[in-house]
């Protein structure tokens, strides 16, 4: 499905601004495609592009927040999995539409849980908005466990190719995890791990974009 994928799989725990801007700088770069696992120096929250910082700035004392670049909800993040997935622009998944490329992910969740003795299975349709929490709003092809919603994502296109940035409400999961779901996206992926270049021009983009109050509070 992912010809060519390679997995970094990225133990460094990172701000949340400089988690976001290692995935925009991995986009920027990319030439095949890449699936990232992250971590989190604290607990923080991450909101949707076009989400209204209102709607979050009470947990400033308690959690670092961060405005994504894709949109969705409002997801917390430290006793979660988190993960983006980056595809350029000329690989045939790009090509595909947004609900195929979100099934298309969400079943490979799916797969690699049950691998991992975990129930999963693919939502069938949208239950009604209850909140702007991401995950108290399960929509086609979310990831639902023991009736919940346990994975979600959203992503964006631009001229380089597709940023996919997803949770898996899990903190439990074993390590082996991780390798069965970019198995099932591409059984011959390449373990690799992020260049100083890369990591200077994240930290540049966090500087100037993600840790900015201008970017922040923008809506």
């Amino acid at each position: 499905m992912l010809e060519g994928l390679q997995l970094f799989d990225d133990y460094e725990e990172r701000s949340a601004a400089l988690n976001m801007a290692v995935d925009e700088a991995l986009l920027a770069d990319c030439a095949t495609p890449v699936v990232r696992f992250y971590r989190w120096q604290r607990p923080s929250i991450s909101f949707g592009y076009f989400g209204r910082y209102a709607e979050v700035a009470a947990e400033s004392d308690r959690r670092d927040i961060v405005r994504r670049w894709t949109g969705g909800g409002i997801v917390p993040h430290g006793a979660d999995l988190t993960y983006s997935l980056v595809v350029p622009r000329d690989h045939s998944f790009f090509q595909r539409s947004s609900l195929e490329i979100y099934a298309a992910v969400h079943d490979a969740i799916c797969r690699a849980l049950q691998a991992n003795g975990r129930e999963a299975s693919l939502a069938n349709g949208a239950a009604p908005k209850v909140s702007e929490v991401c995950f108290a709003n399960a929509v086609r092809a979310d990831v639902i466990s023991g009736g919940q919603k346990i994975a979600g994502a959203a992503h964006r296109r631009t001229r380089t190719g597709l940023l996919h940035q997803g949770s898996i409400q899990r903190n439990n999961l074993p390590d082996r995890f991780r390798e069965d779901f970019a198995g099932i996206l591409w059984p011959q992926f390449e373990r690799m791990t992020l260049s100083s270049k890369l990591c200077e021009r994240a930290a540049e983009i966090a500087e100037k974009k993600y840790g900015t109050n201008e970017w922040l509070t923008r809506w």
